[in-house]
């Protein structure tokens, strides 16, 4: 088997185990990873546009980036937790990723606003309704969240 072989097969083994273990979040997974990378090359492009380039601010974006795959981690493990207990307790729940969906929708969001406004900085054209909407979209999230969390502490 040759090198290449050998690498796509891993790939896809990688690929098919990540989808089993995030089920419904693959799609908003793989769009969040995408709108990472843009965000990351949007921020390095701002940041040589306004000569702020750095190799100390782009290692703490990756870091940061890292840190958000960490965030989804911990928020589907609290989803499988609580479903694991209710179902234990003999009370099913019909959907076992809420908070990590919700954290996904607004790490995309973030993500989203990001790259709006490292373009803005750049001076890409872009209709100005758009980052409206994403900044909607994002407190509309925040919103829920927080009604969810008030839910809880009762």
């Amino acid at each position: 088997m040759s090198n290449a072989v050998g690498i796509k097969a891993m790939i896809a083994a990688a690929a098919a185990t990540l989808s089993v273990y995030l089920g419904e979040l693959i799609i908003p997974f793989f769009i969040l990873i995408f709108a990472m990378a843009a965000d990351y090359i949007t921020g390095m492009a701002k940041a040589w546009v306004t000569k702020t380039l750095s190799s100390k601010a782009g290692i703490r974006g990756a870091l940061k980036k890292v840190g958000y795959l960490v965030v989804i981690f911990v928020a589907m493990c609290t989803d499988w937790l609580i479903a694991s207990m209710m179902n234990k307790v003999g009370i099913p729940i019909p959907v076992s990723y809420l908070l990590g969906a919700m954290v996904i929708v607004w790490l995309i969001l973030n993500e989203l606003l990001s790259i709006l406004e490292n373009l803005a900085v750049i001076g890409v054209p872009f209709p100005k309704f758009l980052m409206m909407i994403v900044k909607k979209l994002k407190q509309h999230d925040e919103d829920e969240a927080e009604v969810i969390e008030n839910e809880m502490e009762k």
